[in-house]
């Protein structure tokens, strides 16, 4: 039988896997969980999934040359994520392991909370309500209405789609860019970069991070967003300069920014932003949903059942590369 080593702490395994996903992995598999209460990582990470064929990765835990040369019993590493920036693929597949990720199962969850945050920038809802828990009448803030309003998406894969769906749901005008995409919903709009950003009242970052996007919202993009435009990052820290976005909110040209991710560890968003009121910072919980958390331990419980049966698991990243899959042990 599959040995398999699974990293979450036990404070991540709370949040981000689940009693009934652990019962499914133990129906293919001999699970060892990580007791120390530390997130593991290079040789420490191979030495406590020593003897194990599989590790099922939080996206805390990175999977570097380290691990890998120190692990030579180690099959698989699967991400229990879509995200799979952290992993040395190319390590793994130097050493014949075989790399997966996790599906996008959180793209409601996000989407929800970009509405959120939409709605929280537009009425001031965390601004009046810190200043009134704290005991002082909030200034008069003028709102905006959002089925006046128009959304832009700079990106539109499956997050995008449903939040395109949810703003138009709620007579908000949408428009898009994404450069990969050549038709859209109705009602959505497509549209040049340049006039998202200039025409929008809500810019929506749901682009892919790639090293062509880094910093794709940058100085230049901030100044080309039409005052009192509102940003918002649903993404990756790294398509963001927060040097810019910090510039554009002191300048006042930005009314307010909404950030679920960052440059922080664990893509949260940097401390610079968590203490300006202009600015509804979460700390990257954006797909921290039942729902979406079910949906991405269900994949790493049907990969590994997968290889329990001798089978290449879905969303594969390096195949052709996993050689070590052909030892008998894991059949």
């Amino acid at each position: 039988m599959l040995k398999v080593f699974l990293t979450y702490t036990d404070e991540e395994f709370a949040n981000y896997y689940s009693a009934t996903g652990l019962a499914a992995l133990q129906q293919h598999a001999n699970v060892v969980r990580n007791t120390t209460g530390r997130v593991l990582r290079d040789a420490e990470l191979a030495e406590a999934a020593a003897g194990c064929q599989v590790i099922v990765a939080h996206r805390s835990a990175p999977g570097t040359a380290a691990t890998f040369a120190a692990a030579p019993d180690l099959v698989a590493f699967l991400r229990g994520a879509v995200d799979i920036s952290t992993i040395d693929v190319a390590a793994a597949s130097a050493q014949g392991i075989l790399v997966t990720h996790a599906t996008a199962g959180f793209s409601v969850a996000v989407a929800e909370l970009g509405l959120g945050m939409m709605i929280d920038l537009a009425r001031g809802v965390s601004r009046a309500g810190a200043e009134y828990r704290a005991g002082r009448m909030p200034a008069p803030f003028k709102g905006i209405q959002l089925s006046s309003a128009i959304l832009g998406l700079v990106g539109y894969g499956a997050i995008a789609r449903r939040l395109a769906a949810l703003a138009l749901g709620i007579g908000m005008r949408v428009q898009v860019y994404d450069p990969y995409v050549t038709s859209a919903e109705p009602g959505v709009v497509l549209s040049p970069f340049r006039e998202v950003l200039a025409t929008s009242d809500f810019v929506v970052c749901l682009a892919l991070s790639t090293p062509e996007t880094a910093n794709l919202f940058n100085a230049e993009a901030f100044a080309a967003m039409r005052p009192g435009t509102s940003f918002i990052n649903l993404s990756r820290g790294q398509l963001v300069d927060d040097g810019a976005l910090e510039a554009a909110l002191d300048s006042g040209h930005l009314r307010g920014a909404g950030l679920d991710v960052g440059r922080a560890p664990d893509q949260m968003p940097s401390p610079r932003f968590t203490g300006r009121s202009d600015v509804v910072v979460t700390p990257h919980i954006g797909g921290l949903t039942a729902e979406a958390r079910e949906h991405q331990t269900m994949d790493t419980v049907r990969q590994v059942a997968a290889l329990a049966q001798g089978r290449m698991p879905e969303n594969a990243v390096n195949a052709d590369a996993a050689h070590r899959l052909s030892r008998p042990k894991i059949k």
